[in-house]
C-alpha cells in the first residue's frame, strides 16, 4: 500500500456517514458545470492528462504537509484524490458530502487510477453515495468499472492467512504479517471457491474504529458482510470500512 512516511499525519475515523461505516441515497446523473468533465469523459481521458471534475467527498484518508488524500464520488463514478494540495484549515471543511471542483492529472499506480498534483475549490451541493452491492462482480472483468466506488460485499467467508512464522491466522498486521497493532489489517475472504485479500487501511480506519476491532476478532470460517472503497493494488484490494459478522 502507498504510505505517507512523515510523522505529522492525521486521520479521519468514524466521523463520516461513509468512512468506517454508513449509507446514502442515489439519484440521477450529475449535471456538470461548464468546462467540467463527465465521469465518462474522465474515464476516457488519457493517463497523465489534465482533468477537471466535480465530485463529492465521501471519506478522508489523511492530511500531511498541506496535502490531502480523499475518497470522492459523484452519481456516476468515483475518483481517488492522492496528495491533493490542501491547507489544514481547508481539510477540516472537507466533510462527507461536500462538493468540490478538482483540477489535476489522471494517474495510475499499480493499477489504481487516481488524480494527482491536484487543487480544489469547494462548491455548493452535497451527496453521500450508497454502498452498491457488487458481490456478484468479484472475479469478473466488470469489477474494475467500479474502481474507487463505495461498495458492499455480502455473504463472504473468512479464510486463513499465513503469518510471518507460517501460522494460520484470520488476519495479518501489514501485508506479510510483520506489523503490529495500529498497522494496516489484511484478511482473506472467499466466495464460490475464489479467495480475495481485503484491507483495513489504518490511515482511513485506525485501531480505535469498530471495523478495525471487528477484523481483529474475526475467526476463520466466519461469514461476513462488508462495506468499503474499491481500491486497486495489483488487482482488487478493497479498503474496508465496515464488517458485520453474520
Amino acid at each position: 500500500m502507498k504510505k505517507i512516511t512523515a510523522l505529522l499525519l492525521t486521520t479521519v475515523l468514524a466521523v463520516s456517514l461513509v468512512g468506517c461505516g454508513g449509507t446514502g441515497t442515489k439519484d440521477t446523473a450529475d449535471v456538470k458545470s461548464e468546462g467540467v468533465m463527465t465521469y465518462a469523459e474522465y474515464v476516457a481521458a488519457d493517463l497523465d492528462s489534465e482533468v477537471v471534475i466535480e465530485t463529492y467527498v465521501q471519506a478522508k484518508q489523511s492530511w500531511w504537509d498541506n496535502q490531502a488524500t480523499v475518497y470522492t464520488q459523484d452519481k456516476d463514478g468515483a475518483y481517488f484524490l492522492y496528495n491533493m494540495a490542501c491547507s489544514e484549515e481547508d481539510y477540516e471543511k472537507l466533510t462527507p458530502g461536500t462538493k468540490i471542483k478538482v483540477t489535476g492529472y489522471k494517474s495510475e499506480w499499480s493499477g489504481e487510477v487516481e488524480i494527482t498534483d491536484a487543487t480544489f475549490e469547494i462548491e455548493e451541493g452535497s451527496y453521500i453515495a450508497p454502498a452498491e452491492d457488487i458481490t456478484a462482480l468479484l472475479g469478473t472483468d466488470e469489477l474494475i468499472n467500479h474502481q474507487n466506488e463505495f461498495v458492499s460485499f455480502k455473504g463472504m467467508t473468512v479464510e486463513a492467512s499465513a503469518d510471518a512464522d507460517g501460522n494460520e491466522v484470520p488476519f495479518l498486521y501489514s501485508w506479510d504479517g510483520s506489523g503490529q497493532d495500529g498497522d494496516d489489517l489484511y484478511f482473506n475472504v472467499s466466495l464460490d471457491g475464489e479467495t480475495y485479500t481485503f484491507t483495513v487501511e489504518s490511515y482511513l480506519c485506525d485501531n480505535t474504529t469498530d471495523v478495525y476491532k471487528t477484523v481483529q476478532s474475526l475467526q476463520v470460517g466466519d461469514t461476513v458482510d462488508m462495506e468499503g472503497f474499491l481500491y486497486w493494488y495489483e488487482g482488487v484490494n478493497p479498503h474496508i470500512t465496515s464488517v458485520t459478522v453474520k
